[in-house]
């Protein structure tokens, strides 16, 4: 098992002083990234005049059109001093060597199943994909200051006590042991032949959109018993519990549901987080041409049902998701939408102090606690 020795220098690392733009998920969206940055103020270079800095929230990576371009000018910034982020699944993603949906620009194996839906986008070289390796292990888990706390996905405080514990740049030598004794748990029981009878049953790729699986209660235990004994997966993907029914998100049917953690979050210190694919105008639901699914609001958008995309929330209202779906600007492109004034998926960055919400179309809104 990881250590729980603590160590000098944590996977949980301090925020600078000053006023800050904490950026929502890219997800290899340059363009919009771009168009951001420029209504912030910062120059190419990342550099604000005022002495801002930028902060991401994690996944500047996979499905957008260019990732490279994300990755490289995020590589500069942050060696020069502009920018902070967390890791983000889909960064744990590629320093585990995990080839997901929608990581074809660096994954080879990955690089013609993503062409339906991601085509087309650009490709790393060796030499970059090891940079960005470089720079992702040395990522922290989360940042904080007195008044104000940045994660990726959530901020679940036995699993923040953990990360504290592990020092920075470890974090996927412990992530695979985390992974490790969930599956040693998995084998000690009956649960893998479970699961192979479900695939007996019912034997069809997990990621075909168009083949709706029944419930399959072995494969959410797996999903869970994965999720919940990895501390550093519920801070990078969130809480989980048992779904109800099967849903499609992510590339994959999946059989559990992510949780609204905020709702129980009784801390004073504001929390900003991404992952969660919030809407800002929540659309009627739209067939994705090609996948035997439809691009609604998915899984995600019952967790902000009836909440303003300027509202922030939780218990005492002091969580702010600020994931605006830019990432499923590629569901837009397949329906003919290319023209980003048209899009209805926003990249979006939080102003701290200020708590303005700045969208990558430059329009700018107060946030609202009620």
């Amino acid at each position: 098992m990881p250590s729980t020795t603590a160590p000098a220098s944590s996977l949980i690392q301090p925020l600078p002083e000053g006023p800050l733009d904490i950026v929502g998920d890219v997800h290899g969206e340059w363009g919009a990234l771009q168009a951001l940055l420029a209504h912030l103020g910062y120059d190419r270079q990342g550099h604000h005049p005022q002495g801002r800095r930028l902060v991401f929230v994690g996944d500047l990576c996979d499905r957008g059109p260019d990732t490279p371009a994300v990755m490289d000018w995020f590589c500069d910034a942050l060696a020069a001093g502009h920018c902070l982020a967390v890791l983000g699944n889909h960064e744990v993603n590629l320093i585990r060597e995990d080839a997901k949906d929608g990581a074809g620009w660096y994954f080879s194996e990955r690089f013609e199943r993503d062409q339906v839906k991601y085509a087309p986008f650009a490709v790393a070289t060796p030499a970059q994909r090891q940079r960005y390796v470089e720079v992702c292990q040395q990522l922290p888990m989360a940042l904080e200051r007195p008044d104000l706390r940045v994660v990726h996905a959530a901020w679940h405080e036995p699993e923040i006590s953990r990360a504290r514990q592990l020092p920075l740049g470890s974090a996927l030598q412990n992530y695979d042991a985390f992974e490790t004794d969930a599956a040693r748990l998995a084998r000690d029981g009956d649960l893998l032949a479970r699961m192979q009878a479900e695939k007996q049953r019912w034997p069809f790729d997990l990621e075909d959109g168009a083949e709706h699986p029944p419930l399959l209660p072995a494969h959410g235990e797996r999903e869970l018993l994965k999720q919940m004994r990895n501390p550093l997966k519920v801070l990078t993907t969130g809480v989980e519990q048992a779904a109800a029914a099967p849903f499609y998100a992510g590339g994959k049917w999946r059989f559990t549901e992510r949780v609204a953690w905020w709702n129980a979050y009784d801390e004073a210190t504001p929390v900003v987080i991404g992952h969660y694919w919030r809407r800002f105008v929540l659309p009627a639901s739209q067939p994705v041409p090609g996948t035997g699914m439809s691009m609604t609001g998915n899984t995600e958008a019952a967790l902000f049902a009836g909440l303003p995309g300027t509202r922030w929330h939780g218990k005492r209202h002091n969580v702010f998701c600020v994931d605006f779906s830019v990432g499923a600007r590629w569901s837009e492109r397949l329906r003919g939408i290319t023209n980003p004034a048209q899009s209805q998926m926003h990249l979006a960055a939080m102003r701290w102090p200020e708590r303005t919400l700045v969208l990558d179309n430059g329009q700018q809104y107060p946030t609202t606690t009620a």
